[in-house]
């Protein structure tokens, strides 16, 4: 078995974080709660970022301290997780102009897709108005995300 980072890895422009379900992420049937997917595809969005060399930490010390927030969120469910199941989060990032980052992610158990979302984030000061995302943000992420727009942008 190949092992990967505890933040994931790059598949070509698809960030892959692999995670697993445990019992905090359940209801009383062993089937995940459908709030816990949310948790899962921050997650992934984090590492992702992590990954592409942008963390958080640094974004809160600079001048101006920025953030991301999410300014719409549409999750489709196909089928549920249970727990143990050992799951893939797919995040592709594209590219946007000024304050937005455009995310697709979805999470597989195996060859099944469990849930898929469309992500849309804002950069945002600690104040909450928008504003640009850094340079340094865009040069790191751009190195991997798409060039083309989503259908859903």
């Amino acid at each position: 078995m190949t092992e990967h980072p505890s933040h994931g890895y790059f598949r070509d422009q698809t960030h892959v974080l692999p995670a697993r379900v445990y019992y905090e992420d359940t209801d009383f049937s062993g089937v995940v709660y459908h709030g816990a997917y949310v948790k899962f595809l921050e997650r992934g969005r984090t590492e992702y970022l992590r990954a592409a060399g942008v963390h958080h930490r640094e974004m809160l010390i600079m001048d101006e301290p920025i953030a991301f927030t999410i300014h719409k969120l549409n999750l489709t469910y196909h089928r549920p997780a249970r727990i143990d199941d050992a799951l893939e989060i797919r995040t592709v990032f594209y590219l946007s102009k000024g304050v937005r980052l455009l995310a697709d992610q979805s999470v597989w158990h195996g060859d099944d897709m469990l849930v898929s979302a469309q992500v849309t984030a804002a950069c945002i000061n600690l104040s909450g108005r928008v504003r640009r995302m850094p340079k340094f943000v865009v040069e790191k992420v751009t190195a991997h995300v798409v060039t083309s727009a989503p259908d859903w942008a």
